[in-house]
Formats: structure tokens, C-alpha cells, sequence
């Protein structure tokens, strides 16, 4: 029998290595394929697009399901089971993954206009284009929206303005338009606001004294929160050092402040790495030990100054700077700082409700509007320090979010975070009129440049065609024609534009219906870029998959057959279907008197476990000898050194 196991097991482990195979498409037949993965994944997100689009239902294993009307979460929840139109999807996905994390925001048009751009390429392509000039025709086209979008763009300079752009942002919601607003009037333009889960039903807003700087964590392994990758500490320590830290002795005193006190430890140094880091991972892993370890913000003076900002918000010792010459070895609890609050991501870092020791943050906030003060100061050393003063003196505005379930809370703060990355774009790059608007008025621009090659303004009107998109979706989800009102906008000039919410036609500057100019524009260049390229595909190649789990097990056979080719003989198991003749102890029933006892005679159906007499000798007569085995198993990469001998079972 063993032998016979080893000779099937030896048939499967050939057959798996085969499955290692790729598969290779061409053409337009698997261009039609990703198309389909494309639409289906446009489509999800298109009808989440405008102040009348609709929410999506994403399931979560082991939790309730997330309603949603983020774009980027409804991309990023799609996987198809066809390969070839997820590869499809998953390139738009990126095109939306990239314009988050540039913008912020402007997923859902990122995507539409991928879409667009992707189908209409392909369709040229497949009528026998040019791909490449295509594809150049589509980026010079981009480039002059570019421009255009930043002649067309307007500086934000009001709280209303930045009021408007919220809510639009948050699909109209004008309470969370009025919270950011006032959030942006208190600590400033370049302050920090930051979004949590509230406990009532109402959302507030509350400011608390804190600093943000834009390092995070040197490695993910410190991650503790469950909802995302990020480092979330309650009533935290802080060591504080200007130089490296590559030895587990230079922070040993420092971890045993900090396991004796019972609290968490934020390590902030010029880096991390060697032993030291790998002490602190391996403690986490493996005892769940509460550290993190953060690189020092910018680089430099500034570096320098950064760290004495936070040094005075916490109420940190500084070790390695030109003044303190204590050793960050000898670090006492004395010398490590406090804060109520750590959120730490891969690129930023939140300390929050710091506690400085006497006098110090005053005489650093003094100390700074001294040298702004100073005539000798520079004008963009001028414009860090105001920074700096905003940080230590305004502290971080803190939105909690308030509803009636966690489903309600979890859908409104993802709008409100759309809301707040709008907000900073608008600030950063202007605003442009919203509603699709903007895209409508480069068309005319574009179908006035004249290039000699006819792929060339092939690939220009592809994108004339695919700005008019948003407008065209927009008009779609408030239910009206949507060519219609995207031929009545083109007509006119300007901001006029439709309102989608009250259903007219407008100036739409002056009604707040505007969009933030670095979010069309890294909508336009994501799409462009990724669905441009897309449409110069002629092969893909992919990992071959057999559908049928049952024919990989049996290296190319199907059903239960195949199967009981790896499985060690299933035929043997078999033979214990004869168990069955075990029904007959059912003639215990007439154990009201001991001759019922005869009924037993039901077992003599065991005798068709003699059946299993012959699972050891029928498998063996078809298996090969020793030396045959021998071979076969040394035939498998890997396995050259094994040998195969039948086992004694006197062992056993």
C-alpha cells in the first residue's frame, strides 16, 4: 500500500510541476476580454460619480458589509474571476490608486475617463491605427489640457471658497463642508486636520495640541491597527536622538523605562537599522512589544529645528545635539517626552495632546516670532517659520464623525476624507469650475491643433471625446440625457455649466460648484497615462488554470477518477463500503429478550471488509519495483537525494 501511495504521489508531483505553464493570447480577442473587466469595473465606480450618485454594498469577511460612495474603495474592492478581465480591471485600478495618492480625491473621474480612453484606443487599434502614434497623440493632447487647466485655474482665498469645495467633495453634504471650513479658519491653510470615528450621533469638531511631520514608520512590521497600515499609540513615550541608532544598547535603557512604566515608546532618530531595528521588530513580533521607530523629518537645519519643535511640544531630552552631551544609553524616564496620542503611517507621523515641560513651549514660540521679527530673515525662511509657529501655537483640528451605526460612521468618513484631500488640493493648485465643466472647455483648444499624422489626431480626438465623460456621467446619475446637456454646456463658454443637484444650468463659480485643479489634473494625466498604454496591447501573457480542482489533483484527468489517481487509491477505500453491512446491528431492536441477540447476525455484512485484505496486495501488483521507484522520485527537481524503501512493518 505504501508503495502504491508513493506512485501516485510521484504521478501528482509531475503533474503540479506541469501547472507551472503560461498562457498566451493575442490579439483583439483578449483586448475584448480586458475591455470587459474595464467596463465592469467603470461601471461600479461610475455610479457613485456626482451629488446624485448612488452607494455601493462591498462585503468584508468577518465584519458588516461597508456602504460606500469613495470611488477608490469601490475600485479596489473588485476582483474577477475571468484572468484576462481582471488584468483589465486591475490596470484601472491603478489609475485610480495612483490619482489617490497624489490628489486625494477624483478617483471616480480618473476612472470614467480611463475607461474612455482604454475602449475608444482599442476600437482604433483594432480598425488598423497606428497604436504608438496613438498613444503620442494622447499625451500631447494632455499636456496642452494641463496648461489650459492652469490659465483656467483660480487661487482660494475665502473660507467659503474652501466651504464650497468640501461639499462638494462630500457629494453636497454641507454640514461636513462647514466643519472643514471651520476647521481651515482655525488652524490655517497649511494646519493639521485629521478625521476619527466620533461616539455620538453628531459630528464635531475639536482642536488639541499637536504636531504632524511627513515621516512615518521605518518598517511595517510595527503596524497594530486593524483598520489600515498604521501605528496607533494611547499615553505614549518619546525618545528623541539627532544621530543614528543601529545598537540595541543605545535604546535598552529607554525599552525598560518604558516596559516598567507600562507604556508604549516612539522612537524618533536620524535612523533606525542593524541590530537595533531588528531587536525592536522581533520583540514586537514575538512578545508584542509597544515601540515604533520613526526617521527625523527633513534633513539639515531644518531637521534640527523640527526636532526642537517637538522636543518642547512632548517635553522630550534631545540626545546628539551640540548642547546636551548626554548619551542616549544613560536615557532616564526624565529624559523621555509624552503625548496622549500617536498616529503614525508610512509617511506621516500625528503626536497629539503632547505634555512640555514648564516654560520651554512658550520660550520656543517666543523664540521663533523673534526671528520672524528679525529684519535679516529670509522670505521663505519667513514662510517655515509661520509654519512652524502654526503648529506649536494652533495645534491639530480633530473632526469626529458621529452617526447612528459603525456602517453610517464608516460611510460618512470616508466622505469627509475625500472632502479634506479636495480642501488641500484646492489650496496647493487653485480651483477650476466644476461638474465637468473644466474638461469641456479644453475640447476646443485641442480640435484646433492640426498634426501631420492622421494617428496622431486620432489619438487627440480620443481624448476630446473622453473629457466629455464626467460631464456625461454626472447628467446620467440625475437622471437626464446626459448628451444633451454635455452639447448645451459645450455651446456656451466660461463656468457655465450644469447643477446637477437643482437641476439648471449656471454660472458655476458663483453657485460654489467648483473642483480643485490638482484633482482634474491628475484625474486627466493617471487616465491618459495607464489607458493609452493599455490600448497598445497585442499580447498577454497570463498563468495557465484549470478550472476543474479535481483534473490539477489528477494531472490532467477529470472527476472523481482523476482524484483517486493522487489521493493514494481511492479504489482501496472502497472496499470499506462493507462497513455498511454494519446496518445490520440494527437487529439489536429486538433485544426484548436475549435471542433477539441473534439479529446480530447482521454483521456477518461485515464480511466485505475482507475486501480489505486486498488493499495492500492489489495496488502493490501494479507498482513498480524498487528501482523503478527509485527513479521515478528522483526524476523530480529537488528530490535527486531521496531514496524510496518499503517500510518494515514489524515497525509499525
Amino acid at each position: 500500500m505504501f508503495r502504491s501511495r508513493v506512485c501516485k504521489s510521484v504521478l501528482a508531483s509531475r503533474s503540479f510541476i506541469r501547472m507551472y505553464s503560461k498562457e498566451v493570447r493575442f490579439g483583439p480577442e483578449v483586448r475584448a476580454l480586458m475591455i470587459r473587466g474595464v467596463d465592469v469595473l467603470a461601471d461600479a465606480v461610475a455610479v457613485t460619480m456626482g451629488p446624485k450618485g448612488r452607494s455601493v454594498i462591498v462585503e468584508r469577511p468577518w465584519t458588516s458589509p461597508k456602504i460606500t460612495k469613495d470611488g477608490f474603495t469601490v475600485a479596489r474592492s473588485i476582483a474577477l474571476h475571468d484572468q484576462h478581465m481582471n488584468l483589465g480591471a486591475k490596470l484601472v485600478q491603478d489609475v485610480a490608486s495612483k490619482t489617490n495618492e497624489s490628489a486625494g480625491d477624483g478617483t471616480t473621474t480618473a476612472t470614467v475617463l480611463a475607461r474612455a480612453i482604454a475602449k475608444e484606443g482599442f476600437s482604433q487599434i483594432t480598425m488598423g491605427a497606428n497604436p504608438v502614434e496613438i498613444r503620442r497623440g494622447a499625451m500631447l493632447a494632455v499636456e496642452v489640457v494641463k496648461q489650459k487647466l492652469k490659465e483656467m485655474s483660480k487661487t482660494v482665498e475665502t473660507r467659503e471658497e474652501i466651504q464650497q469645495v468640501a461639499t462638494i467633495s462630500a457629494n453636497g453634504d454641507t454640514e461636513i463642508g462647514r466643519l472643514i471650513g471651520e476647521a481651515t479658519d482655525i488652524v490655517g491653510p497649511k494646519g493639521t486636520i485629521t478625521v476619527k470615528e466620533g461616539k455620538r450621533l453628531k459630528d464635531e469638531l475639536s482642536i488639541i495640541q499637536g504636531l504632524r511631520f511627513d515621516t512615518g514608520f521605518v518598517s511595517p512590521f510595527f503596524v497594530n491597527s486593524g483598520k489600515g497600515t498604521k501605528v496607533e499609540f494611547a499615553n505614549a513615550l518619546v525618545l528623541i536622538s539627532l544621530k543614528k541608532i543601529t545598537s540595541l544598547s543605545q535604546i535598552v535603557n529607554a525599552l525598560e523605562q518604558s516596559l516598567a512604566q507600562r507604556r508604549p515608546l516612539v522612537i524618533i532618530a536620524e535612523d533606525i537599522s542593524g541590530e537595533a531595528l531588528n531587536a525592536l521588530v522581533l520583540n514586537k513580533l514575538r512578545v508584542g512589544l509597544q515601540v515604533c521607530a520613526i526617521k527625523s523629518p527633513s534633513y539639515g537645519q531644518q531637521r534640527k529645528d523640527l526636532i526642537g519643535d517637538i522636543s518642547a511640544a512632548t517635553g522630550a531630552t534631545i540626545f546628539g545635539d551640540d548642547i546636551n552631551y548626554s548619551k542616549v544609553e544613560k536615557a532616564q524616564l526624565a529624559d523621555l517626552g509624552q503625548v496622549g496620542e500617536a498616529v503614525i503611517t508610512k509617511d506621516s507621523t500625528l503626536l497629539l495632546q503632547g505634555t512640555p515641560k514648564p516654560g520651554l513651549l512658550e520660550m520656543r514660540i517666543q523664540q521663533i516670532k523673534d526671528e520672524l521679527a528679525d529684519k535679516q530673515t529670509k522670505p521663505e525662511q519667513q514662510d517655515r517659520l509661520r509654519q512652524r509657529l502654526s503648529a506649536l501655537t494652533k495645534g491639530v483640528a480633530v473632526l469626529h464623525i458621529g452617526g447612528a451605526s459603525e456602517v453610517e460612521v464608516s460611510e460618512k468618513k470616508d466622505r469627509v476624507v475625500d472632502a479634506l484631500n479636495a480642501t488641500r488640493a484646492a489650496i496647493e493648485e487653485g480651483i477650476v469650475p466644476g461638474g465637468g465643466t473644466a474638461f469641456l472647455r479644453c475640447i476646443p483648444h485641442l480640435q484646433k491643433l492640426k498634426l501631420g499624422s492622421s494617428d496622431l489626431q486620432k489619438g487627440i480626438q480620443i481624448i476630446c471625446n473622453a473629457m466629455q465623460m464626467p460631464c456625461l456621467t454626472i447628467a446620467q446619475n440625475a437622471g437626464v440625457d446626459g448628451a444633451t446637456v454635455v452639447a448645451k454646456v459645450l455651446n456656451e463658454s466660461d463656468d457655465f455649466g450644469y447643477d446637477a443637484m437643482g437641476d439648471e444650468y449656471c454660472a458655476l463659480i458663483e453657485k460654489g460648484i467648483i473642483d480643485p485643479t490638482k484633482v482634474v489634473r491628475s484625474a486627466i494625466t493617471d487616465a491618459a497615462g495607464v489607458a493609452s498604454l493599455l490600448s497598445t496591447t497585442e499580447v498577454v501573457i497570463t498563468d495557465s488554470r484549470d478550472n476543474d480542482l479535481l483534473a490539477k489533483l489528477a494531472g490532467g484527468g477529470g472527476g472523481m477518477d482523476g482524484l483517486d489517481m493522487n489521493m493514494g487509491g481511492l479504489d482501496e477505500l472502497a472496499a470499506l463500503s462493507g462497513l455498511g453491512g454494519m446496518g445490520g446491528m440494527g437487529g439489536m431492536g429486538g433485544m426484548g429478550g436475549m435471542g433477539g441477540m441473534g439479529g446480530m447476525g447482521g454483521m456477518g455484512g461485515m464480511a466485505g471488509m475482507g475486501g480489505m485484505s486486498g488493499m495492500g496486495d492489489s495496488p502493490d501488483s501494479q507498482c513498480p519495483s524498487n528501482e523503478e521507484m527509485n527513479a521515478m522520485v528522483k526524476a523530480i527537481p529537488g528530490m535527486e537525494n531521496v531514496e524510496v524503501r518499503d517500510i518494515d512493518s514489524n515497525m509499525m
